[in-house]
């Protein structure tokens, strides 16, 4: 993870990935395939119409509506071949179509006596074509070839009746639109409705299933967002939290170190300063206890605004810290042997805690490098700058001496924090060595008034 980023778990990014795949406005989507209770109530179905088709054959067989019917065994093994197949037409709906239709077919030419359940069945397979082939471009074929078929057959049908030598003598022909030519034209319409209605369901319900898809797709794409809100919302806090522990700790530590080592080369030549500088290192450590005391009750805060284990008045005093505790810490600066000069040009504006906070850390961080790295000797300024809009801290040094204190081990954090509090304010940030020797930290801040109500989050 780069510096000042935020890095998304491996899981969270796998499964967007995943999500992202079954996006079904990609190309090449495809409708998920029937689950095994849907293929068992296939299966079910295919049945209940095959018995039924045999049921419809027997009574038109003993009514005597056909003259002459095709024989007993070749209708049910027609029908069977009209109906069962349909306990696949979900798995393979191109395949059974086409297979229903010839069958179908074959079973009108020769006569067997039932209509009903397999013109159903008929409707069933074209409407499945519609609904469940994955390939769109085979879905419009086998329905335009099925469709196409029927439709010759029905004109060679029309045609046959029309030329018939015999013709039937309940239907008249007489007349520029006879009875007969009545007939036929309502059989040509009702088979338009038929195969019209059956292409028409199954294209709905294809886009239907593809739009229940499209919100389950939005809706995992939600909760995927979601939680990777949320890993970048603990990830930010947990960098929050090192920060502040981070410039609390290295702080204060670095002020103890600098005064424990100064009281112990006084302890023998002069008892009082030593105790002065001991004095200063208890200092040091009640203000760092109290201030990781307030991080910690930030940490265990209830959500309503109250702390327990009697945290809350640490916690205060470290909402409390801003730029016009400067002083205060320029004198601690000051008490630790560093040449402090501390200025403020313009006038001061009304700043958002949360800013203040981030360049009262800046300003304390900035003088620790300074002891550490120019030493005690060291002349450093300190300089606010509120200016039209926007308010600059610099803190530079002369360099010192140039010998390194070696009391706190650098952890190479310190600029990446300050870079990370500045950019989480949207200003800028500036550090680099000066030409003429020492080292200069330069912080700008916009002022917006928008965020003058903000919460101190330290």
């Amino acid at each position: 993870m780069t510096e000042g980023s935020v890095s998304v778990v491996g899981p969270v990014r796998t499964n967007l990935v995943q999500v992202l795949a079954e996006d079904p406005d990609v190309a090449g989507w495809q409708r998920p395939g029937p689950t095994a209770d849907g293929l068992r109530w296939d299966a079910l179905g295919a049945g209940c119409l095959f018995v039924g088709a045999v049921l419809s054959m027997v009574l038109l067989r003993t009514s005597g509506f056909y003259e002459d019917p095709a024989a007993g065994w070749l209708s049910v093994l027609l029908l069977a071949a009209t109906t069962l197949p349909l306990a696949l037409r979900r798995r393979y709906p191109s395949a059974v179509a086409l297979v229903v239709a010839v069958v179908f077919g074959f079973g009108q030419g020769l006569s067997v006596p039932e209509s009903l359940v397999s013109n159903i069945a008929l409707f069933m397979a074209l409407y499945t074509v519609g609904a469940w082939e994955t390939s769109r471009s085979r879905a419009a074929w086998v329905r335009g070839a099925v469709v196409l078929g029927m439709f010759v057959w029905l004109l060679v049908a029309i045609y046959r009746s029309s030329t018939d030598p015999d013709p039937d003598e309940a239907l008249s022909r007489a007349g520029a639109f006879s009875p007969f030519a009545a007939y036929m034209l309502l059989q040509l319409l009702t088979n338009v409705l038929y195969f019209g209605g059956a292409w028409w369901f199954g294209e709905h319900a294809w886009v239907a299933a593809r739009d229940r898809a499209r919100t389950a797709w939005r809706t995992r794409l939600l909760q995927v967002e979601r939680v990777r809100a949320e890993a970048q919302a603990v990830a930010l806090e947990r960098l929050r939290l090192a920060r502040e522990l981070h410039d609390a700790v290295a702080h204060h530590v670095s002020l103890m170190g600098v005064q424990a080592a100064a009281a112990r080369m006084l302890l023998t030549s002069d008892a009082d300063r030593a105790a002065d500088a001991l004095g200063h290192v208890e200092d040091a450590a009640r203000e760092a206890v109290h201030e990781l005391h307030g991080i910690l009750g930030m940490l265990r805060d209830g959500g309503d605004g109250t702390t327990v284990d009697g945290d809350a008045d640490a916690t205060r005093a470290l909402g409390s810290l801003g730029l016009d505790r400067l002083d205060d810490l320029v004198r601690k600066a000051r008490d630790a042997g560093l040449d402090v000069h501390h200025e403020v040009v313009g006038e001061p504006a009304r700043l958002a805690p949360l800013a203040s906070l981030n360049l009262y850390r800046i300003a304390q961080e900035a003088l620790t490098n300074a002891r550490k790295h120019a030493g005690t000797g060291a002349r450093v300024d300190v300089r606010v700058r509120w200016l039209a809009g926007a308010v600059e801290l610099e803190v530079s040094d002369d360099g010192g001496s140039g010998r390194r204190q070696g009391l706190v081990p650098s952890t190479g954090m310190g600029l990446v924090g300050m870079r990370e509090r500045v950019a989480a304010d949207g200003g800028t940030f500036e550090a680099g060595p000066l030409r003429r020797g020492g080292f200069v930290v330069r912080a700008r801040l916009p002022l917006r008034a928008g965020r003058t109500d903000e919460g101190n989050d330290g």
